[in-house]
């Protein structure tokens, strides 16, 4: 499999291994900018329109100026140009880091953007759902804090760092996040889903989750095709409860949890909506 060996840095090509960012760069200093993870199927970009308005969003919310010019064409432009020097082409995943490229202390003298876009390349031409399920457990030490911040995807990721190492430790596919008042938020690197009596549930925006793409998808998805999916605060508990667990990503598609201590899960919900994500 051809591999990348270029990134575009504000529409400039550098080798891979050529060093892009100053020490002062605000991300690499104050975690100040945020990203997208896209995925491209059959030399498709996924969901571009729902990428670039979370990106604008975003933008807007950390006052960084330019959220009109990385619009949906912006996202099929560029992608299609990395694959071009890269030589690969039909599945890959990207990786867009948008940071405020004024310089300054805390406060920014500028707030104009500088963008970062990386090209992966994937071996599978769809979706695929994991045939071994996911084990997880809750990590709690730390929780994230509900603010105008929570649903965006921010470069500030040492919560998220924290409980990777955390799943590491106790060799886990997955980590559990909790809020700052105790319920269910998010995974590491996903959105959740559990099923408890014949229902479908996925923590609320305001829980403080990502605003997720795929986590729109799929209820967008499930409300088509009349499945019932609710937007609640859930308390940990309920995985005890509950008869299924599963985790969406915008590369990974959805993903079936198996385990959570003792407790076993099935995977029906997770597979149904997996065929329908493919048939989009």
């Amino acid at each position: 499999m051809q591999q990348q060996e270029y990134i575009l840095h504000n529409d400039e090509f550098f080798n891979v291994n050529h060093p892009s960012l100053i020490s002062g760069n605000r991300s690499f200093r104050y975690g100040d900018g945020l990203f997208e993870t896209i995925r491209m199927n059959n030399g498709k970009l996924n969901f571009p329109e729902l990428h670039a308005d979370r990106l604008s969003e975003g933008m807007k919310a950390l006052k960084i100026d330019g959220s009109s010019l990385l619009d949906e064409y912006f996202l099929k432009q560029k992608t299609a140009e990395l694959c071009k020097k890269n030589k690969i082409k039909d599945n890959v995943k990207f990786r867009l880091s948008v940071y405020r490229a004024g310089d300054g202390l805390y406060t920014p003298n500028s707030n104009k953007y500088g963008y970062i876009l990386e090209a992966t390349p994937l071996a599978d031409n769809q979706y695929e759902i994991n045939k071994k399920g996911l084990i997880v457990d809750v990590y709690n030490e730390i929780t994230k804090p509900i603010n105008l911040l929570s649903n965006l995807k921010t470069s500030s990721a040492l919560l998220y760092v924290m409980a990777g190492l955390y799943k590491k430790q106790h060799k886990l596919d997955e980590a559990i996040l909790l809020n700052q008042h105790g319920f269910i938020c998010e995974s590491i690197s996903s959105n959740i889903f559990v099923v408890y009596e014949k229902q479908i549930y996925t923590p609320a925006l305001s829980e403080g989750c990502i605003s997720g793409v795929m986590r729109k998808v799929v209820m967008q998805l499930a409300k088509a095709n009349d499945i019932s999916i609710v937007e609640a605060q859930l308390n940990p508990e309920v995985l005890r409860q509950a008869d299924e667990v599963f985790v969406t990503n915008a590369v990974a598609g959805i993903r079936w949890v198996m385990g959570y201590g003792r407790k076993r899960y099935f995977n029906e919900n997770a597979k149904i909506l997996s065929g329908l994500l493919n048939e989009i």
